[in-house]
């Protein structure tokens, strides 16, 4: 299977919707590179997806 770049918006919509409310517009917007694309992304890998692109838009002035 072929790599295949998506929105985080389009894997949040399709395994977890009811996340939208609490996602930003700019972690929404982050693009991910998924080396076997949407098809066989399971569930589980697709919330480490979207807690990694959380981790990685935070503050770091909040953080400390």
């Amino acid at each position: 299977m072929e790599m295949e770049t998506v929105k985080l918006e389009q894997i949040v919509k399709k395994w977890f919707p009811d996340m939208l409310l609490f996602l930003n517009q700019r972690e929404l917007n982050s693009t991910i590179l998924l080396r076997d694309g949407m098809t066989i992304l399971e569930p589980q890998d697709a919330l480490e997806i979207i807690q990694f692109s959380i981790c990685e838009h935070q503050n770091p002035a909040f953080l400390h």
